[in-house]
């Protein structure tokens, strides 16, 4: 196999091990209110449906802080706060 097809078929199997779904579908509602509260609270103007007008650097910010009030929420359920 040719490097360039090597590459093509390297780029088709991470497209299709990653994905945008929830892997608890009952998650998916808590997941999106989440989204929408970060997004308020750092002052991007997130909507429900397209957000195409949205720079990488918001959406990142917008993941980016989800991350950590997670993480954060784990860290108080693990401390037994």
């Amino acid at each position: 196999m040719c490097h360039a097809a090597y590459e093509e078929k390297e780029a088709q199997v991470m497209a299709s091990n990653s994905s945008n779904t929830t892997n608890v579908p009952e998650a998916k509602e808590a997941m999106n209110r989440l989204k929408m509260e970060v997004a308020n609270e750092i002052g991007v103007p997130l909507s429900n449906g397209y957000n195409g007008n949205l720079t990488s650097a918001q959406n990142g910010s917008v993941g980016g802080y989800m991350v950590k009030k997670m993480i954060e929420a784990q860290e108080r359920q693990m401390a037994g706060k």
